[in-house]
């Protein structure tokens, strides 16, 4: 391991959480994905497999900030999990009626008790947030191991969910993503020395993280960054269907996590100076151009090429992404604030999902990768126009800030 991976990993219990956190987080990649491939085996409909896929994550955007802001206010321990418990018994009512064939509308309400999962990622790197928050260059550090653990998550994952359900039976690989939930989750909450302090109620102000203008910034563009990953996984494993090779959508997905993974890796040994809104601006507009390839494909392995190339803007634009919301939001509302970037990406792989599978219906895979293209070139016209939010200081002041500091709509225009 490079000097600064292990230099943050000195921190006591740091290795254990985020250990935990990679447990926890094995669902997000491997939950949605195998809803669509277990529903499409089982029916062949990749329509209804896309709106389940996209229902998962909707009710994942809904549910998760309002678990971190219980987080923020009573700790992770008391909040992570009765949630957890509730989310794997709705996985669990899910598999029985999609085994059973119970009626559709019986898939969609358990489809969305299955979203209410807590975003583990924030859990875990709001605890690096509480050690390093004193030294910015151990907490880019510890913020870029995170995205390789989330894109060591999205190499393994899908192959997982994919190739149990394709090779086992067809609720094999939800199964399995509920078993990492439930496990990350408690062995993460049974670490009490690095779970951050509580904010009682007595110090947040009425409203929510979202107030900050930075981070609607933030939020709205990764709704589109959500749409270009949605797509992406359902139209990829349309593809390798059309060609025989249903199996190898796994490997391929795999290879687009595998990008990301290398390029966060040489990401976190940089100590890069100058403005992160600027860098965040290039990294998404990266991601949208990267797209463009994908509709030359016309093989797997040409596919797998173009998502590798692909997958190296993401991590780095996660990275980047974190330290804009550290920056951005106060320190009494940062689980909250950081589980808002995922709930935009959860709305957006819904949205993506949702409609790759009806363009797969209707046109065909190959006509589907129009939807990532579509999504990234959203992404970056959204990027442009909030880019000033991000440029200047931040309202909150940054690091360690509180309630006080936050500012609205309302008091700019008063200034």
């Amino acid at each position: 391991m490079p000097s600064p991976y292990r230099a943050i990993f000195a921190a006591p219990g740091s290795r254990g959480f985020s250990a935990a956190g990679f447990f926890g987080r094995m669902p997000l990649s491997m939950m949605g994905i195998g809803v669509v491939t277990m529903i499409s085996q089982l029916t062949g409909r990749y329509g209804l497999a896309g709106a389940l896929s996209a229902t998962l994550a909707m009710s994942a955007a809904v549910c998760g900030p309002q678990v971190s802001r219980l987080v923020d206010r009573y700790g992770q321990r008391r909040v992570l999990r009765p949630v957890t418990l509730v989310a794997v018994a709705a996985v669990a009512g899910l598999l029985i009626c999609a085994h059973r064939g119970t009626p559709e509308w019986t898939l969609f309400v358990f489809a969305a008790g299955a979203g209410c999962v807590p975003s583990v990622g924030s859990m875990v790197r709001s605890r690096w947030a509480a050690i390093y928050r004193g030294s910015a260059r151990d907490l880019h550090t510890a913020y870029a191991w995170e995205s390789i653990v989330d894109e060591v998550c999205f190499i393994f994952g899908p192959i997982i969910s994919i190739g149990l359900s394709t090779a086992w039976f067809p609720q094999a690989g939800p199964l399995i993503a509920a078993a990492f939930l439930l496990t990350g989750v408690f062995w993460l909450t049974a670490q009490r020395a690095t779970e951050p302090v509580p904010h009682p109620a007595s110090r947040h102000t009425r409203g929510s993280a979202l107030r900050s203008r930075g981070l609607q910034v933030l939020v709205a563009a990764f709704v589109a960054t959500g749409a270009v990953f949605g797509g992406v996984d359902v139209v990829t494993v349309a593809f390798a269907e059309e060609r025989g090779q249903k199996g190898a959508a796994s490997l391929v997905l795999a290879v687009y996590a595998l990008g990301s993974c290398l390029a966060g890796a040489v990401f976190g040994l940089l100590h890069l100076k100058g403005d992160p809104g600027r860098r965040w601006l290039v990294g998404v507009c990266a991601m949208a151009v990267s797209m463009i390839p994908l509709q030359l494909a016309g093989n797997l392995p040409l596919l797998a090429v173009a998502l590798f190339v692909a997958g190296l803007a993401i991590a780095p634009t996660m990275v980047t992404t974190m330290a804009l919301v550290e920056a951005h939001v106060p320190r009494s509302r940062l689980t909250e604030g950081m589980t808002w970037t995922s709930t935009g990406l959860a709305v957006g792989v819904a949205l993506g999902s949702a409609t790759a599978g009806w363009v797969v219906d209707a046109a065909g895979a190959q006509a589907g990768y129009a939807v990532p293209a579509v999504a990234g070139a959203l992404a970056a016209a959204v990027a442009f126009l909030g880019y000033r939010r991000l440029a200047g200081p931040a309202a909150t002041g940054g690091r360690g800030q509180d309630d006080r500091h936050l500012r609205t709509d309302d008091d700019e225009r008063v200034a």
